[in-house]
């Protein structure tokens, strides 16, 4: 009898061993795949994550276009006034004014753009005519509109007469 008892001893004492390998294994793979769904998880929070810097810069980027994009409209509506202005000579209150109105726009990032005697630019100037004269082909001989740069970009061409 003693053998029967130790023989259904290491028979319990393997089918716990077996029964222990077996709940290791099941913990085992259950950490892996506790590991792959957090790495999934933090893969797609860090996407998340960078999808809303994105988001908050292309945001920033969009308003400060649309700022650019205000003040270009307001100052195109302007340089009438500021074309009407360049052509009254004389009058001190004028000039003032004129020169008053010039210093705003030009705190605003307006720059006159460079026609007269310059080398004619496509991307600067528009030539609404070609003229006979004496001197260098493909230069501006006379300036018939002045044009403005906006912070580096063309706001308005310059129209120009070119000599050919």
């Amino acid at each position: 009898m003693p053998k029967k008892n130790k023989l259904v001893y290491q028979s319990e004492e393997s089918f716990e061993d077996s029964s222990l390998e077996t709940k290791l294994k099941k913990l085992k793979k259950r950490l892996k795949d506790c590991q792959k769904e957090k790495e999934e998880y933090l893969t797609g929070w860090q996407r998340a994550s960078a999808d809303l810097v994105n988001f908050r810069r292309r945001q920033e980027e969009n308003q400060n276009n649309a700022k650019i994009q205000n003040k270009a409209a307001v100052i195109k509506e302007i340089l009438p006034v500021l074309d009407s202005l360049d052509q009254v000579t004389g009058d001190k209150n004028i000039i003032a004014i004129q020169q008053q109105l010039t210093t705003i726009l030009q705190a605003q990032g307006l720059k006159q753009i460079k026609a007269k005697g310059e080398k004619f630019d496509p991307h600067l100037h528009e030539a609404i005519e070609q003229v006979k004269i004496s001197g260098k082909s493909g230069t501006i001989a006379e300036e018939v509109q002045k044009g403005y740069l906006l912070n580096g970009q063309v706001l308005r061409p310059a129209k120009v007469k070119v000599a050919k």
